[in-house]
């Protein structure tokens, strides 16, 4: 098909007429190799740009273009951060092309091309460094054939993207520079303030008023402050006897925001003006299970402030109350089950403070703590079982794609598989190791979709579910950072890894090129620095255990998580959902269950081996 330079002539306004009726984004891909950003839609479309500043972000709005999903995103590489696609307003979708703090493109040079009125291509410029006296991002009309963009807008050198609830607190995503974070408590200790200065709210973040439950935190706002310079301020509506929060920039990608270590009664000792704040120790008046032992349920009669996270010494994931006391009734924990999945509940008095410690059974593993009340904690315990995606007719091959938008129906999950036979597996010493299991995407994020409309999402979920249930039973301490289908970001991936001072990371993944390249198939293993051992203990697992995978190699790579990730990390690409070969295999649960053995049997197989 004959392409062209899109014309801002009649052909334009032809284009333009088609868009009367609303039409879908289908898919979308950002190549970093080529700087290229490719898009298709069921409908005619033209497209308007512009170039806005601080920070800087290449904006492409396509009007009269649903998404119909919560926002997607795609990593980038070097100076292009990240590729986002929400749905801006009823009428318009948005493409926002982040740039790396530091970093500017010249808009002139910015080129459309349209292959048909409903496939783009957008060329970007190779992103230039701004130096110190460098100008301002170019405003100069683009050249003839280009779409138009709008002189550079003004805004907070940082941009406030998302706010996701984490295992222990928030994280604040963010874009551009650091922000200064200040935080400010009310007098009546009902409302704690985190103001980040310099700050615009992000246009795609519409979820302003979080509704949390948790951490004494019963509700957080997000708001823009009419401030020059702007601030965006949260705002949390908190416990009066809960304590105070702390920031902490991560890196470049926001601020995570949790509890401060003190609590409220420490706090008080050190400033008189709170002295009336002062607390007397909770007493705890049971430690309860539900649900067939796999619920939690700490009782007490104030409110409760705590700390949890993995002891890698004795392997037991412990829960810190302070300060507290046990009440008689609640000193010796209630007993387990003969089919509990726990293996061990231990509650102690130890000193001002109370420990509650958690040892998962095979095949289970511990969620996080919730605090439904100020005064309750809870604790969920589950099953590690595997779910498949369901077979479906394979649709029409969409254009040339890596990463396409799916479908807006998500298949359902059928009923849980039971574990794959495992044969002789290594064991390591029980409690000593902790991995944390990285299924990747996840809920809007599908990942990439394949021959036969399979989803890798929950593909990896399955494998994931598989290899955790394994290694637990070989005397592993497994964290996943999903069990479920849900939305989950990068750093908070990351962040869940350093809490619980993981020994190793593994992040599972099915990879993708273009349906147009079912040739390409095979098994890729990634790691960033201290990885490579691990790296290649899994991937020669899995090149042994017969499944006839293609064998692409052992690299080096600069993923989020694994470079972000203080531990040895790897990431794995269990096949090409795009693959000719490997399509039918990851669409097969026998198949599916064999990797998740491969797999680890290499992780285990590098433990023994340390």
């Amino acid at each position: 098909m004959r392409a062209y330079w899109l014309l801002p002539t009649l052909l334009g306004a032809l284009l333009f007429s088609t868009v009367a009726e609303a039409a879908q984004l289908r898919t979308w891909r950002f190549d970093a190799n080529r700087n290229q950003l490719e898009f298709t839609t069921n409908g005619g479309v033209q497209p308007t740009a512009q170039l806005i500043a601080n920070p800087t972000r290449l904006v492409i709005d396509l009007p009269g273009v649903i998404f119909g999903q919560p926002m997607a995103s795609q990593a980038g590489r070097g100076a292009i951060q990240a590729v986002r696609v929400a749905q801006f307003n009823p009428q318009t979708t948005r493409i926002v092309v982040e740039l790396a703090p530091g970093y500017t493109i010249d808009p002139g040079a910015v080129q459309f091309r349209g292959i048909t009125a409903s496939q783009w291509q957008v060329q970007l410029p190779t992103p230039q460094r701004v130096t110190a006296t460098a100008p301002a991002p170019s405003t100069t009309p683009p050249r003839p054939g280009n779409v138009a963009i709008g002189p550079t807008a003004s805004a907070g050198r940082t941009q406030l993207e998302d706010v996701f609830v984490t295992s222990d607190g928030f994280f604040v995503r963010t874009a551009g520079a650091n922000p200064t974070v200040n935080i400010d408590r009310s007098r009546d200790r009902r409302t704690i303030t985190v103001e980040l200065r310099d700050t615009n709210i992000a246009p795609t973040f519409t979820d302003r008023n979080i509704t949390v439950n948790r951490y004494g935190v019963n509700r957080l706002q997000v708001a823009q402050a009419t401030s020059n310079p702007p601030a965006a301020r949260l705002t949390l509506e908190v416990d009066p006897a809960s304590p105070d929060w702390q920031a902490s920039t991560s890196g470049s990608r926001g601020i995570v925001l949790i509890p401060s270590s003190r609590t409220a009664a420490a706090a008080a000792q050190q400033s008189p003006s709170r002295a009336n704040t002062r607390q007397s120790p909770a007493t705890i008046q049971s430690v309860e299970l539900s649900n067939n032992d796999s619920q939690i349920l700490v009782k007490a009669d104030r409110p409760l402030f705590y700390q949890s996270n993995w002891d890698r010494q004795t392997g037991l994931f412990r829960i810190e109350v302070a300060p507290a006391r046990l009440h008689r009734r609640a000193r010796n924990a209630p007993r387990l089950a003969r089919n509990s999945p726990l293996q061990k509940l231990e509650v102690r008095q130890d000193g001002e403070k109370v420990v509650i410690s958690v040892q998962p059974a095979a095949g289970s593993q511990v969620g996080e703590v919730n605090q439904p009340t100020s005064q309750t904690l809870s604790l969920q315990v589950n099953r590690v079982v595997a779910s498949t995606p369901p077979p479906s007719p394979p649709p029409t091959p969409p254009p040339a794609v890596r990463i396409p938008v799916p479908p807006t129906t998500n298949p359902p999950a059928p009923p849980p598989a039971t574990l794959p036979p495992t044969g002789s597996l290594p064991r390591v010493p029980s409690g000593r190791v902790i991995v944390v299991i990285d299924p990747g995407h996840g809920g809007p994020d599908p990942g990439a979709v394949g021959i036969g409309n399979i989803y890798e999402k929950n593909i990896v979920l399955d494998i994931s579910r598989q290899v955790a249930a394994i290694l637990q039973q070989q005397g592993v301490q497994v964290v996943m950072t999903r069990s479920d289908d849900r939305d989950l970001d990068l750093e908070p991936r990351v962040q869940i890894a350093e809490r619980a001072n993981a020994t190793a990371f593994v992040s599972i993944h099915a990879n993708a090129i273009s349906m147009s390249r079912p040739e390409v198939n095979g098994v890729e293993t990634y790691y960033y620095v201290s990885g490579l051992p691990l790296a290649q203990a899994i991937h020669s697992s899995i090149l042994q255990s017969g499944l006839g995978m293609r064998d692409r190699g052992v690299r080096q790579a600069r993923f989020y998580v694994i470079r972000r990730t203080s531990m040895p990390a790897v990431l794995v690409e269990t096949g090409f959902v795009t693959g000719a070969e490997d399509a039918p295999r990851l669409a097969d649960p026998n198949f599916r269950s064999r990797m998740a053995v491969a797999i680890a049997r290499g992780i285990l197989n590098y433990f023994q081996g340390r």
